[in-house]
């Protein structure tokens, strides 16, 4: 649980944060005092568009894939959510958070599944420290064709992990790394490219261009299946969404493979 911070800390970092501009904090979220935000990503290639639901309620509409929808605030206490076709409240699929808390952030995503779509649900405990500008990174797989995936951030330029730890290791369908309930990865913004490989394996099944990360950037990495029908992918056809966490709506960025330039 996060902890609570003292009048004292509460005084001090804002004091800091207006002598620094701000820097891209969020003071409420990073103590635990702002309410829970949630929001929608929809990683079906091909699939329909949809309307977000909350406690049975459309929150967001007509998201199609690759949308990313804009954090909104929602209350404390058990959630349910679903997503269903545009102007629909019947559910394709659906789940729940059982005990939604201030200061987290919660992400529900539309996945492929076998035989009918899914749902992924992350809580994101945002334990970012006050002073820090790091990047958070965290990664969900989408991909029903890669049951398994390690993933690695590393410098541009990167093409043999042999001697590289996974930035994110065994990132299993319908699960992120960190898991749900823990939070994110905490890196240095820069130049990157993400690899690929198979869980355990060092051989690369997706390469990206490479890419900046910015400082404070909130970045949720979705394997995906690459576009067409499922029964008809090989395994290991994937790319990479990029989700860009904040308060405006944005496509998720697609980042290709540059082994096969798919």
């Amino acid at each position: 649980m996060k902890l609570i911070r003292t009048m004292a800390a509460l005084a001090g970092a804002a004091s800091i944060l207006a002598a620094c501009g701000g820097g891209g904090h969020d003071v409420g979220k990073e103590l635990g005092l702002q309410n829970p935000e949630i929001h929608f990503v929809h990683a079906i290639p091909g699939g329909p568009a949809a309307d977000f639901l909350v406690n049975g309620a459309a929150l967001q509409t007509n998201i199609s894939y690759k949308g990313v929808t804009n954090f909104a605030n929602i209350g404390t206490g058990q959630t349910s959510v679903a997503y269903a076709p545009t102007g629909t409240t019947t559910a394709i699929a659906s789940g729940a958070f059982s005990d939604v808390a201030n200061g987290h952030e919660y992400t529900v995503i539309a996945l492929p599944g076998t035989p009918t779509s899914d749902i992924g649900l992350i809580d994101d405990p945002f334990d970012k420290g006050l002073l820090s500008n790091s990047a958070r990174l965290r990664a969900f797989n989408a991909s029903v064709n890669a049951s398994n995936l390690d993933l690695y951030l590393v410098p541009a330029g990167t093409t043999d992990v042999t001697s590289i730890s996974p930035s994110m290791a065994g990132v299993a369908f319908k699960n992120a790394v960190p898991a749900s309930g823990q939070d994110s990865i905490y890196v240095s913004g820069g130049t990157y490219v993400l690899i690929a490989t198979q869980a355990g394996s060092k051989t690369p099944i997706f390469q990206s261009a490479s890419f900046n990360l910015d400082n404070n950037a909130d970045w949720l990495v979705t394997s995906v299946p690459i576009a067409g029908a499922l029964s008809q992918l090989l395994p290991n056809q994937i790319h990479l969404l990029v989700a860009q966490g904040g308060n405006t709506s944005q496509p998720a960025l697609e980042l290709t493979n540059t082994l096969n330039g798919q």
